[in-house]
C-alpha cells in the first residue's frame, strides 16, 4: 500500500473501506483525578500551553474534518477537558461554524457545577461523565482522590442544564463488580444512561493483565442476578455499546466489550491528541503531526491529505487480549 493508493475524495476512509465519521479531540492530557486504569499516581507530565492546540486550531481542524473529510460528530476529551479555561470558547467556535454538528464532551464531572450551564449555552450537545461507583470509599481508592460528592453534583448540574442524554461511563473492575447493580439502580432512578466498559491495556503504569480484567459476560451475569435484561443490540453499527433493556424498560444499560468482543471491524473513529497528532487507533502508535502543518503555514488541503494518509494505514484491529501489548501512550495521553 503506497501513498499513491490513498483516496482523495471527500470522505475519510482506511485501506479496508471503513469510513471515519466520529472525531475525538483531546484538549489536554492533564487531569484532576488519578484513576488507576488511566493515570499514574503523580499524573502525566505537564504539557506547556504553547504545545497544546489553541481554540482557533481546534476550530480549524474541525472545519477540515467536516468540510473535507465528512466527519459527522465531534467529541471533546482529555485528560480532563474541563481543565481548559477556554473550553466554552472552543465549543462556541465549533458551534458557530457548524450549527447542526453534534458536539459532545467526555469528562470526570469535576467543575461541572460551575460550567454546565455555560457549556450548554455555548452549544454543547450532550455529555458523558465517568463514574465507576457511587460508593465514596471505593471511588477514592480507584481515583486516588476523595471527590465523589463533587462528581455527583456535576452530574446533577449537567441534567439541569439540559445536556441530555447524560451518559455515565463506568470501567468494569473486579473491586467494583459487586457494586455494579447499585450503580445501575442509581442511574435508572435518575434517568441516566449507564455504560460499563471493559478495561484496556492503556493504563500509564503498564500493570493491566488479561487475567485481571472483568469481561462483558461477567458484568452481565452479575447484573442479571438483580435485573431482567433483554438484549437490544447497538444503536447503530458503529456504536461501541451493546444495549440491554432493563426490567422491561424504558431504561437500558450498555456494555462496551472492547477486549472480549472486539468491534474493530465497524470502527468509525479518528482521534487527535492534545498536541495535534492524528491517531487512527487507540492501540497503534502510527500517528501524523497536524500541528506542524498548521503552524508551518499549510493549507486545508495539506491537513486533509496528511489525515487521509495516516487513516489509510489504519490496522484491521487490535490483537487478542492474551497477546496485546501496551502502546507507547496511555489513555490519558491519547484522549478517549
Amino acid at each position: 500500500m503506497t501513498v499513491a493508493d490513498v483516496p482523495t475524495g471527500s470522505l475519510l476512509v482506511d485501506g479496508l473501506g471503513r469510513r471515519a465519521r466520529d472525531l475525538r479531540i483531546s484538549l489536554t492530557q492533564a487531569c484532576n483525578l488519578r484513576c488507576r486504569y488511566c493515570m499514574p499516581a503523580e499524573g502525566l507530565p505537564i504539557m506547556p500551553r504553547d504545545e497544546l492546540l489553541s481554540t482557533a486550531e481546534v476550530a480549524r481542524l474541525v472545519d477540515v474534518a467536516v468540510h473535507d473529510l465528512g466527519i459527522e460528530e465531534v467529541r471533546l476529551t482529555g485528560g480532563e477537558p474541563l481543565i481548559r479555561r477556554d473550553l466554552e470558547e472552543i465549543v462556541a467556535a465549533i458551534r458557530a461554524r457548524h450549527p447542526e454538528l453534534p458536539v459532545a464532551l467526555t469528562t470526570n464531572g469535576l467543575g461541572l457545577t460551575r460550567r454546565a450551564a455555560a457549556l450548554a449555552a455555548a452549544g454543547l450537545s450532550r455529555i458523558n461523565i465517568s463514574l465507576d461507583t457511587v460508593d465514596r470509599e471505593l471511588f477514592a481508592q480507584i481515583t486516588r482522590r476523595d471527590r465523589l460528592p463533587e462528581v455527583l453534583d456535576g452530574i446533577d448540574a449537567a441534567v439541569a442544564a439540559g445536556l441530555s442524554p447524560v451518559k455515565i461511563n463506568a470501567v468494569a473492575l473486579h473491586e467494583t463488580l459487586p457494586h455494579a447493580p447499585q450503580l445501575l439502580r442509581w442511574c435508572l432512578d435518575r434517568g441516566l444512561s449507564l455504560r460499563f466498559i471493559e478495561s484496556m491495556p492503556l493504563d500509564a503504569d503498564g500493570t493491566w493483565s488479561r487475567d485481571g480484567f472483568v469481561t462483558a459476560a461477567q458484568m452481565l451475569e452479575v447484573l442479571g442476578g438483580h435485573f431482567a435484561l433483554e438484549a437490544v443490540g447497538r444503536e447503530d453499527p458503529g456504536a461501541p455499546a451493546e444495549l440491554w433493556r432493563v426490567d422491561g424498560g424504558p431504561g437500558t444499560v450498555g456494555v462496551i466489550a472492547s477486549m472480549s468482543r472486539s468491534f474493530c471491524g465497524a470502527c468509525d473513529r479518528t482521534r487527535i491528541t492534545a498536541e495535534g497528532r492524528v491517531r487512527p487507533c487507540l492501540f497503534s502508535d502510527d500517528e501524523i503531526d497536524l500541528r506542524a502543518i498548521l503552524r508551518g503555514g499549510g493549507d486545508d488541503a495539506a491537513l486533509a491529505a496528511a489525515w487521509r494518509e495516516v487513516t489509510w494505514r489504519k490496522s484491521p484491529g487490535h490483537l487478542p487480549a492474551d497477546v496485546l501489548t501496551h502502546p507507547r501512550r496511555s489513555m490519558g495521553a491519547i484522549g478517549g
